[in-house]
């Protein structure tokens, strides 16, 4: 019996896959994302018809993608030809077929809530450390969205001012629009600028933190970046009190990197109290689809709602 589909959207790839009843998946398509909104949306058209196709008849389809979408429904992101366009509905009447739309992190904190390394916990926040910074929350295996819409944005909350000024690090504007966003640091590309801004030399994520056990100013930018990280963990923590911490994104794939934040996070906590484990997530690439498709099913059962 088939159950639901996601699409996992991101700014090189979408893919999309199908499960049964028992979230075994099924089938999957992948294609290249389109660099303009009329191709987008046709693109993500065809994989809904695909998969509609596929499981024999409608059936709940969630998309996951990065990125916000306001009160009038028009899509806020930076690696989508999407902005400010209607996203979510063109899609769903280019394709005949209704969809859920959901934020792609938000997906992976569901999908590791109900089958990767949140199982069994009440409350689950997923952290991803990649291109962007974004997370989640996952209250007993649901998403509970807010009237705003932009809970889980965590890497626009403002970058911690004692390391900043610790390290006289300068502010730079996000993507966003606002100034010092945390983003700007601890991303990736905020990690390779911060590299560049303490050391003058240029590194990537990946060979700063190969060479951070032999070089001092490698290890240098690596332990700024652990405090500025642990600072945001603190924060969250402290707002929420999550049981479990998914890990996700690229810099989650850096050897040792849950066990240096959380000595990260520990240092930053008041002293006497503890902090929730931090775990990488186990779905990989299929958490984010996966979430999605979740999402639709969950959305299908409340049914419409009135607001």
């Amino acid at each position: 019996m088939i159950a639901a589909a996601g699409i996992d959207l991101g700014g090189t790839k979408s893919e999309v896959q199908l499960f049964d009843a028992d979230w075994r998946l099924l089938d999957k398509r992948r294609d290249a994302t389109p660099d303009t909104y009329d191709a987008l949306v046709a693109m993500l058209a065809d994989q809904v018809r695909w998969v509609v196709d596929r499981a024999g008849g409608s059936i709940p389809v969630g998309v996951g993608a990065a990125g916000l979408v306001d009160p009038d429904g028009n899509a806020f992101t930076a690696n989508l030809p999407a902005k400010g366009r209607p996203l979510p509905a063109d899609i769903a009447a280019a394709a005949d077929h209704p969809i859920t739309y959901v934020n792609d992190c938000r997906a992976l904190a569901l999908s590791e809530a109900a089958f990767g390394a949140g199982r069994g916990h009440s409350t689950v926040m997923s952290l991803i450390l990649g291109t962007g910074v974004g997370g989640g929350i996952a209250f007993d295996g649901q998403l509970r969205p807010g009237p705003v819409g932009t809970g889980g944005e965590f890497g626009h909350t403002p970058a911690s001012a004692a390391v900043v000024s610790a390290h006289a690090l300068p502010i730079h504007t996000c993507g966003c629009g606002r100034m010092g966003c945390v983003e700007t640091y601890i991303a990736g590309p905020g990690l390779t600028r911060m590299a560049r801004d303490l050391t003058g030399r240029d590194w990537t994520p990946e060979t700063l933190a190969a060479a951070r056990a032999s070089d001092a100013g490698a290890a240098r930018v690596w332990d700024v970046w652990l405090a500025m990280t642990g600072d945001l963990l603190l924060s969250l923590v402290q707002t929420v009190d999550p049981d479990v911490i998914v890990l996700g994104g690229g810099l989650s794939r850096v050897p040792n990197v849950t066990d240096d934040l959380d000595r990260a996070l520990r240092q930053s906590q008041i002293a006497g109290f503890g902090a929730p484990p931090i775990v990488l997530a186990e779905g990989g690439d299929a958490s984010g689809a996966r979430g999605a498709a979740l999402a639709a099913m969950n959305a299908s059962r409340e049914g419409p709602r009135d607001d």
